[in-house]
């Protein structure tokens, strides 16, 4: 098996892993700090450990991940501003002279779902992650979602009554684009505290799986996906998920059925092991979109 990598950069925290499979990963976690910091703190990880056929990494972006493009690799027009326009994949390549592949923190978790979880045997599904973020990928007839760039499930617009929910959002550039009212930063600035912190009972919940069965009816009718996986920490509540079924399946009132809606099978380390997931791909089959020779 070849020796891989993988970097789950997050918004949070970055995870940095060696392994080839969900079976045998050493793996490291620390804050997301400035981008000399936490790249630092990766390579030293990486370092002590080489020599590697290839490092995976999944990131928060938005991000190019086309190889043909003159920044391939680079973090774009991210919020986080100290990683606006900063060449990610240079930065691990150069410091360890290897292989990188290069996508969406999102497409990265699904990958991994696809590998070794909830998305096996499947070439149409959809991956949702609910937390500081809120992003989607996946995979359409067996390849992983790109275009011009990747998916950005979270910048979707929906109905917001303001008689119902007043706070006006909360995204830098779109106020109440599904991620401005639904995120875990939108939750804790309309509520006063963090979702984790919300009893079962609180009525954000209810108002929160309004917002995503909204995003999640558009989403099941543009791309018919045979199966939603829903991840992040928002997605932790228990009593969510059952909301967003009724939600969804009162929203597209019975015109196309609703496609199962499930919980990652790799739970938190789906991103991680996404990342992994990347790097084998890269390191079987090169030339990919994923790709840097």
């Amino acid at each position: 098996m070849p020796r891989l990598g993988g970097i789950e950069a997050g918004g949070t925290k970055f995870v940095c892993a060696i392994g080839s499979d969900p079976g045998d990963l050493e793996s490291i976690e620390f804050p997301t700090t400035t981008p000399e910091e936490t790249i630092g703190r990766a390579v030293a990880f990486f370092r002590t450990r080489q020599p590697l056929d290839a490092i995976g990494i999944g990131s928060f972006g938005p991000i190019d991940p086309n190889t043909e493009s003159a920044t391939f690799g680079y973090v774009t027009s991210t919020p986080k501003l100290a990683w606006r326009n900063f060449d990610f994949v240079g930065a691990i390549r150069n410091a360890l002279s290897t292989r990188v592949a290069f996508d969406t923190d999102v497409n990265a978790a699904a990958f991994a779902e696809f590998h070794w979880g909830a998305a096996q045997g499947l070439e149409n599904f959809l991956y949702i992650t609910v937390g500081t973020g809120l992003g989607g990928g996946g995979m359409l007839n067996g390849r992983l979602m790109h275009g011009r760039s990747h998916p950005e499930m979270g910048h979707i617009r929906i109905p917001h009554d303001p008689a119902r929910d007043p706070f006006p959002g909360n995204c830098p550039y779109h106020g109440d684009c599904i991620e401005g009212l639904a995120a875990a930063p939108a939750i804790e600035a309309r509520w006063g505290q963090p979702a984790e912190s919300l009893a079962a009972g609180h009525p954000a919940w209810d108002l929160e799986a309004h917002y995503l069965a909204l995003g999640l009816s558009n989403w099941i009718c543009t791309l018919s996906p045979e199966k939603i996986i829903l991840g992040g920490g928002v997605m932790r509540n228990e009593t969510l998920l059952p909301l967003i079924q009724q939600e969804v399946t009162a929203l597209l009132n019975r015109y196309i059925d609703v496609p199962e809606l499930v919980a990652p099978t790799l739970g938190r380390r789906a991103g991680v092991l996404g990342a992994i997931a990347l790097a084998r791909h890269l390191a079987e089959v090169t030339g990919t979109f994923f790709s840097v020779p």
